[in-house]
């Protein structure tokens, strides 16, 4: 059996030669201990040489580290072995580096998306042998390549198309510049004899109720080994089949065959059963333990997976359909949960995606300037249900295809396509983010004047490696993309599109101007936590344009969008509490009017992936949850918005509707109680109408005249409930409405699990209240975002790690429109709460 030793310890990062204040070593150079996996940046934070490029306006003080070349060595222990190969394995380093061992080269590499291994056979003797890793600065070999294929556009000004790496390492309009380097992923030699499991790819099927395994496996022989027969042997669960390896060959499928499997399903439509699959190779010639050369185990899922773009009346369509259910794809936009990706662990993917799951979110788009994630991400999807939309790793830039890049990228591209086979969360590969619809719009047409850019990549190359790899799959050529040049790129009555005119130009209710068939990507900013940025500024006073806010602003114009999107709804805000929770509530109610208006036309429109779930570092950004993994009110909101049963008011031409949403598999009967309601409570109007939506189906009631607020009125609303579910409608946006003077009661009740019960009673109409719990204490969550409530109802917010409950501090961190309405942006409630211990 192949023997496996990691090489964890005894790594030293060398530091230039005119750096002051580490350790010395035996050579006289400075170095300190260095973590692997890690990178330049998390060793030097480590050792006390690097201030935190987080905070404050730290990031422009670490630039220099991408910019420096660096040097990563150890010493490989002495290890004994019959075997007859011993390799080398690098399963990632970041990313031009140059691999020495005692004294020889063994190879350099140039790409942080792909493997690496290095045959170290009679290198290792009885003693330590020295390994050196030496690190070339990323900006000098994307330099390097620029001055060979030519300069090309792109989005951002830095090279990151010339180089396969993280492409936001560079900075993107939500994160920092910081060029890592590192031995990013785990290190290891492998000692073998025969051969060798070089690559499995399992292609699971389910047809007619009878699942399918086909594991195709790639062989590594040693010489002595290449005649020899093989066995592989599949096992499925409790099914187990053989295939004989003729001698010489490198090739094999193994297929196993399963009677009625139970189906995996996305979250919100079944179970996700899974199933152990195992690949040994054994030696045909050889007996008992002795025989079996290698192994591979992972957990599989029965599903189907196709993608409908059947053309139709509207267009064409952009529906995922799994195990013959068409899919309304609730998404979110994943982006590298750190700056610094090594920091990432299984339990932070686990946080995060388990956060994602309970949010009714069912897609996560990997998105194309970050990274394959490590496999844990995708086991946390396979177990929660979340389909995985994966971007190939282009984005945003015109990107050349002449080598040295392109053999690079179909390495890179046929690795990851067969390491993530096996998971069934894999649902749909996609080509590029935004490079075709950057090549019609972006005008890089003209200034490429014929050169490459990408498109061979992504109409070809990449098409070519799904259908050959992994044939199960659907593959799209990019987002946005509408199947085909005849339309525009970003058409939205053919496949995919990018809804970014709202936010950089227009205001969000322009969302209801069309039906995209697919909305791959739309968002709405809004700053982090109160406590996240006061954690990670300094700033005295914390003001939108103070030094550190402008600098975790890395959106273009991002605070004039802000203020822009602000003045189409609210009174400029006089303070930066006012300005902090405007911002959050105009985020919720710009995705809030995208994703209701969509999700009630399906199924002309089939997804949803609203930019973005995750923040990398503190930031003011599109995310729900912000880079010290605090939800914003957005990720309550979205609890609401992809729920499976949603209630929604939308205009039409033919008036308003209330749409009735229903994703289950049931159906949803029940009566619509609509109301007419004036500002202080008193019901002018109600009827009551039954409904019946089937599943997977929108219910639609024209609203009738005598519930209908008058025309432009700031003194009406209009409410539609079913059951304990309720939406809103008000006629006039918030500073041409009545806002009643805020009052409320507040008591805080202690539970036996030590979490604060804080439940609010109106006194008045309260609209989006919100407890904004970090400003109670920074390790405070509450359970709820922002709440509607007439006068007479109440709310209990559940708030966890507050040290010292209290009704006073409850109320003093309470904010509503009302107050920011009514004092013309001054304060946002506390001046007008009342109290009650309870």
């Amino acid at each position: 059996m192949k023997d496996v030793t990691p090489v964890v310890d005894g790594w030293n990062l060398r530091l230039p030669g005119d750096f002051r204040g580490a350790g010395t070593g035996e050579d006289g150079r400075e170095k300190v201990t260095a973590a692997v996996p890690g990178c330049v940046h998390t060793d030097l934070l480590a050792a006390g040489l690097l201030a935190d490029p987080f905070l404050d306006r730290n990031e422009l003080d670490a630039a220099w580290v991408g910019r420096t070349d660096w040097t990563y060595e150890t010493v490989l222990p002495p290890h004994a072995t019959t075997h007859e190969r011993s390799d080398l394995v690098f399963d990632g380093l970041d990313t031009v580096a140059e691999i020495t061992l005692g004294g020889s080269v063994l190879g350099r590499t140039r790409n942080m998306h792909r493997s690496y291994r290095f045959d170290v056979t009679g290198e290792l003797p009885g003693t330590g042998v020295p390994l050196t890793v030496a690190f070339t600065s990323a900006y000098t070999e994307a330099e390097r390549v620029r001055s060979l294929v030519g300069d090309r556009p792109n989005a951002y000004p830095e090279p990151f198309q010339f180089i396969r790496k993280m492409a936001c390492s560079f900075g993107w309009d939500w994160g920092p510049t910081l060029v890592t380097a590192g031995i990013w992923k785990p290190v290891r030699l492998e000692h073998w004899s025969t051969a060798r499991l070089a690559r499995v790819t399992p292609l699971v099927t389910v047809t007619d109720g009878t699942g399918r395994v086909e594991a195709r496996v790639e062989l590594e022989r040693t010489a002595a080994g290449a005649e020899r027969p093989l066995t592989v042997r599949l096992r499925v669960g409790g099914t187990v089949t053989e295939t004989v390896v003729p001698a010489g060959a490198d090739r094999a499928a193994a297929v196993a065959e399963i009677a009625a499997p139970d189906l995996w399903w996305p979250h919100g439509y079944g179970e996700q059963p899974l199933y152990d699959c195992e690949v040994t190779l054994l030696d045909a010639q050889a007996r008992g333990p002795a025989a079996e050369l290698d192994r591979w185990q992972r957990r599989i899922g029965f599903r189907t997976v196709t993608l409908d773009t059947s053309p139709d009346e509207h267009g064409t369509a952009f529906t995922l359909v799994v195990n013959g259910t068409p899919v309304f794809a609730r998404g979110v936009n994943w982006i590298p949960d750190d700056a610094l990706p090594t920091r990432i662990d299984a339990a932070r993917y686990r946080r995060r995606l388990e956060q994602a799951a309970a949010a009714g979110v069912d897609l996560v788009r990997v998105w194309g300037g970050g990274i394959y994630e490590s496999d844990d991400f995708y086991v946390a999807c396979d177990e929660l249900g979340l389909l995985v939309w994966q971007d190939f790793l282009f984005a945003c830039a015109a990107y050349p295809e002449e080598q040295p890049l392109r053999s690079e990228i179909e390495a890179e591209a046929r690795e990851n396509v067969s390491r993530l086979a096996a998971h069934p969360s894999l649902a749909l590969w996609n080509g590029n983010n935004e490079n075709l619809w950057g090549f019609r719009d972006w005008e890089w047409e003209e200034a490429l004047a014929g050169d490459s850019w990408g498109e061979g990549y992504y109409l070809g190359l990449l098409a070519r490696i799904v259908a050959e790899t992994d044939p199960t799959r659907p593959y799209w050529a990019g987002s946005p993309w509408s199947g085909s040049w005849d339309h525009h790129p970003n058409d939205p009555r053919h496949g995919t599109a990018h809804s970014w005119e709202v936010w950089n130009r227009v205001d969000y209710t322009a969302y209801l101007d069309d039906v995209p068939r697919f909305v791959a990507e739309f968002g709405w900013q809004a700053p982090p936590a109160y406590a996240t940025a006061r954690r990670a500024l300094s700033d005295d006073p914390l003001t939108p344009d103070s030094p550190g806010m402008l600098h975790h602003q890395k959106a273009g114009d991002g605070n004039g969008k802000l203020a822009r999107g602000l003045a189409h709804h609210f009174p400029v805000p006089a303070d930066f509490d006012t300005w902090h929770y405007l911002t959050q509530v105009n985020q919720v109610r710009a995705i809030a009017t995208g994703i209701e208006h969509w999700r009630s036309h399906w199924p002309v429109c089939a997804g949803t992936v609203v930019w973005q779930l995750n923040d990398c570092w503190p930031v003011t950004s599109w995310a729900a949850i912000d880079g010290d993994e605090r939800p914003k009110p957005l990720y309550h909101e979205l609890k609401r918005l992809y729920a499976d049963r949603l209630i929604t008011v939308q205009p039409r031409p033919e008036g308003l509707v209330a749409a009735l949403v229903n994703q289950t598999a049931q159906d949803w009967t029940g009566t619509a109680v609509l109301c007419r309601v004036a500002v202080d409570g008193a019901v002018l109007a109600e009827v009551r109408l039954p409904f019946t939506a089937a599943p997977r189906t929108v219910a639609r009631i024209a609203l009738p005249a005598e519930v209908l607020p008058a025309a432009g009125s700031g003194k009406e609303l209009l409410t539609v409930r079913v059951g304990d579910e309720r939406a809103f409608w008000f006629p006039v946006r918030d500073k041409d409405f009545g806002y009643p003077e805020p009052s409320w009661d507040v008591d805080v009740a202690v539970r036996p699990d030590g979490r604060a019960a804080v439940t609010v009673t109106a006194r008045t109409l309260l609209r989006d209240l919100l407890l904004q719990a970090d400003r109670l204490g920074p390790e405070a969550g509450a359970d709820r975002g922002l709440t509607t409530l007439l006068p007479g109802e109440s709310v209990t917010i559940t708030v966890s790690g507050w040290d010292r409950p209290s009704p006073d501090a409850a109320a003093a961190a309470l904010s509503c429109v009302n107050a920011a309405v009514r004092d013309g942006g001054a304060g946002t409630g506390p001046r007008a709460t009342s109290s009650h211990p309870g």
